[in-house]
Parts: C-alpha cells; sequence; structure tokens
C-alpha cells in the first residue's frame, strides 16, 4: 500500500509567491490543467500534499507505509511517471536532475528526514532524461502554450468532441477543437492554426468572441460579447473575461469582465480587474522586464521582453487603473486612482499612485466572505485562518507604503 505526496520546496515556493501565499505549488494551472490535476490524471489516484503548516489543514498530507514523494514544481510526463512507476522497489533512493531532488520512493520510517531535506544520508541517482519544472511564475505564461498542447492531449484522447454549432467560424484543423458537453457557443470566431482551442463544460463563448489558440476555456467560464483573446491563454472555472487579452493565465473564479488590455499575464482566483483597466507588458526601450522576487527582495530581471502583471488572489482594481510592465501585486491588494501605482504592491494594502496604507485585515476578510456569497460559497474558518496567516507573513512588506 502506498501514497503519493506532492511536497513543496521551501526556496521554490518563495519564487513562486504570490500565488503561493495561498496555495501550494500542485495547484497552480499551468495549462488546462494544474500541476496536481496532470500527476492524478497520469497517475490515476489523488494525491496529498505537504506545504506551509497554515495551509495544511485546507490541503492534507497522508501517510502509509510507502510515499511516492514528487517535489510539487516538477510537470508531469508519461516518461517520468513510466519510470518512477517502475522503480517502486528502489526505496529511499532519491532521484535527481541536476540539483534539484525530483522525488523518489520513501518508506514510512524514512519521511521525517526526507522532508527535513538530509538528503545526504539518502543514496541518490541522476535522471538521463530532462525533466520540466515550474520555478519562476513568469514561467506560468511564458510555458503556457506548450502546456495547453500537453493537456489538450490528456484531456481528449478517446474522446469525441460536440459540433461546433452553425453559425460560427472555425479557422483551422477542427480536431484541434473541442467542446464539452453543455458549452454555449454563438456567433463566434475560433482559429486552430496556431494551437488547440479546448472549451470545457458548461462554459459560454458569447457573440463576437474572436478566438486564436492555444486556448482553453474552463467550465462554467464565459467570453463576453466581442472578446479578443490570443493564445497561448487559459482560463479556469467561473471566470468572465472581455475586451483584449494576450498570453495569459487566469487560475479561477476570477473577473476580467469588461474593455482593457491584459497582456503576458497571470491572475489568480477571486480578482476583479475594473472597467478599462490595462497593463503595459513592453517598456518604451525594448529592455528585459524585471519582476519583484520575494527571495532576493529586490527586482529580478526575467529575460522577457514581454511581461506584463503578476496578481495574487483576492486583488482588485478599480476602473482605469493603469499597471506599468512587470507589475507584482500580493493577495488581498485593492488599488484605484490615477497614475501607475509601483510596481510593487504588498498584500493586504488599500491605494494607489498617491500612496497605499494597510488594508485592515477585518475589512479584507468582509470584502472576500461577499465575494465567496455572490458564488454561493463559503468562506469559512480554514480560508479565514490562511488569510491571517498571509496577513501576518507578509506584514514586514507593508512597513513602507508611500
Amino acid at each position: 500500500m502506498h501514497t503519493v505526496i506532492l511536497f513543496d520546496d521551501p526556496i521554490i515556493r518563495r519564487h513562486l509567491l504570490p500565488f503561493t501565499y495561498t496555495r501550494p505549488v500542485a495547484d497552480i494551472r499551468t495549462g488546462i490543467l494544474t500541476i496536481r490535476q496532470r500527476w492524478e490524471h497520469f497517475l490515476q489516484e489523488p494525491t496529498a500534499t505537504v506545504t506551509e503548516s497554515y495551509l495544511q489543514t485546507k490541503f492534507p498530507s497522508a501517510s502509509a507505509p510507502l510515499i511516492l514523494a514528487i517535489a510539487s514544481q516538477v510537470i508531469a510526463s508519461s516518461q517520468l511517471v513510466e519510470f518512477l512507476m517502475s522503480a517502486k522497489e528502489q526505496t529511499n533512493v532519491l532521484f535527481f536532475s541536476l540539483d534539484t531532488c525530483v522525488g523518489g520512493w520513501i518508506t514510512e520510517d524514512r519521511w521525517e528526514d526526507f522532508i527535513t531535506q538530509r538528503y545526504d544520508i539518502f543514496a541518490r541517482k541522476e535522471l538521463s532524461f530532462p525533466v520540466k519544472q515550474l520555478k519562476r511564475t513568469w514561467e506560468i505564461f511564458s510555458r503556457c502554450g506548450e502546456e495547453i498542447q500537453t493537456d489538450f492531449e490528456i484531456l481528449t484522447t478517446g474522446r469525441t468532441s460536440q459540433h461546433l454549432p452553425a453559425g460560427n467560424i472555425l479557422i483551422g484543423p477542427a480536431d484541434r477543437l473541442f467542446i464539452e458537453q453543455g458549452a454555449v457557443i454563438q456567433a463566434s470566431v475560433i482559429n486552430t492554426t496556431g494551437g488547440p482551442v479546448y472549451i470545457a463544460r458548461d462554459a459560454e463563448v458569447m457573440e463576437g468572441t474572436l478566438i486564436r489558440g492555444p486556448f482553453s476555456l474552463g467550465e462554467h467560464s464565459q467570453t463576453k460579447l466581442g472578446a479578443k483573446i490570443y493564445g497561448p491563454t487559459t482560463l479556469g472555472p467561473y471566470v468572465k473575461v472581455g475586451g483584449e487579452l494576450n498570453n495569459v493565465v487566469i487560475f479561477g473564479y476570477s473577473n476580467k469582465a469588461h474593455d482593457g488590455f491584459l497582456g503576458n499575464a497571470v491572475i489568480g482566483e477571486w480578482c476583479n480587474i475594473g472597467a478599462d483597466s490595462n497593463n503595459s507588458n513592453l517598456k518604451n526601450n525594448y529592455a528585459p522586464v524585471k519582476l519583484w522576487s520575494y527571495v532576493s527582495n529586490r527586482f529580478e530581471n526575467t529575460g522577457l521582453q514581454f511581461c506584463g502583471l503578476i496578481m495574487g488572489d483576492h486583488s482588485k482594481c478599480g476602473i482605469n487603473t493603469m499597471f506599468n510592465t512587470g507589475t507584482v501585486v500580493g493577495v488581498s491588494a485593492n488599488i484605484f486612482g490615477p497614475g501607475f501605482p509601483r510596481n510593487f504592491i504588498p498584500s493586504f494594502v488599500w491605494g494607489g499612485a498617491l500612496g497605499f496604507t494597510t488594508y485592515k485585515l477585518a475589512d479584507a476578510i468582509e470584502t472576500a466572505q461577499r465575494v465567496y456569497q455572490r458564488r454561493n460559497l463559503t468562506f469559512d474558518a480554514i480560508e479565514q485562518a490562511v488569510f491571517e496567516a498571509v496577513f501576518e507573513q507578509s506584514a514586514a512588506y507593508r512597513t513602507n507604503l508611500k
């Protein structure tokens, strides 16, 4: 008997803030699927989690006589899964890819040594093939296209798509379009020439939507009238988008329902982008974009010419908000007012270009409760405890807000 545990590496987790303030690394959406969903598809079994203590109640761990431990930032592939399952007899041997511990089969009596990273007392083997990993926030959008392609093949193999209703226009190969049961698509143009398009169950593509793949629309999500979407873009469940999007990942339950541009961006859950808000994704001098690093506490060169907005869960901006190139927004920030706000906005702040103040925890929780109620969900004591922990952990970034 065994269990599968996806474990967070502390350094990788910090590199992936602000998204990992509120979730384990494994629950980041990288294509159509999250890292966890992809592992569970390949393994055909559920996974447990080892992450920060304040997240463990929401994302529980597990125990068993034998544990298949997998680093949460590692992207599943058929080759890697086949190797790991064939190595089940090699207990307490750690498999590495360059300097990264990918994981291994750990006996229960050695679990404490493993999870406290006492790797030197384990046998070690180097993998002979490359392993894909997610190590920086900007990789979420920059590698979105290849992950959509992989997930499209995973999700459509052996299944039959619904027909594209009359009144729509399809440009490109028909076998690159997959429509799940209950999806509604009306008077829209879908182009699969550059990559696949996946429309999940009960999603809606409203009239006048223009889509270029690679693109994924999650279940119960919606593109508004006249939306213009350039791939690679993936929208998780219960998302509403309008205006123009180019290479965007939205995890789920967030809205950008009005006109405005969002490009080379990652938006977490429970966010709202106000009408006519825009982000810049290219510097005027065409130089590589720098992003705030929670590891070095300074701006880090991404090497990318196009890089827009990184926004953590529960953050929101008012109408006509302008985000400069390479802006990082933490959890539960509320941004409004004229001008460009600073390009690192801490968690739990309120304001804009004229300055920020602390967003009181009680007020932030009250807002989150209302947002959940609109979706017929409950912001319960577990969610509140996460908010409280993130508020405390991010306090140092709010000491100099002007």
